[in-house]
């Protein structure tokens, strides 16, 4: 479950479209109208995009009368940080392994007094 869950996460947020509406909603509620504004497609496109996020589970929609708010909804966004944390942690120790083996070498050349290039 979490799996899927994280695969409609990442593929919800592969579109700069996506991306940009989420930035959006992450200052508050905001009208689909509104959302709409700085795009340059039309509203049913713009529709289809809100319809990925929501079945990602990134944003929720209501409907007020004739305004219809969009939310974003933080939980999938912090199961894919998470996620991402253990290749983050990866990474890093992989490179601080690598910082001490270039020191290790930089010593050694010292001790051998080979020069630098």
């Amino acid at each position: 479950m979490v799996t899927d869950n994280l695969n409609a996460t990442f593929s919800a947020l592969a579109d700069p479209t996506r991306r940009a509406i989420l930035g959006r909603l992450a200052s508050g509620e905001v009208s689909v109208q509104k959302l709409a504004e700085p795009f340059d497609m039309s509203l049913p496109a713009i529709s289809k995009h809100l319809k990925v996020l929501e079945r990602s589970g990134l944003i929720t929609r209501s409907r007020n009368a004739q305004w219809r708010p969009c939310r974003l909804k933080a939980k999938p966004l912090k199961v894919a940080v998470d996620w991402l944390e253990h290749y983050r942690r990866f990474w890093e120790e992989s490179l601080d392994r690598l910082d001490d083996y270039l020191k290790e070498l930089q010593t050694k050349e010292k001790k051998h007094g080979r020069k630098k290039k």
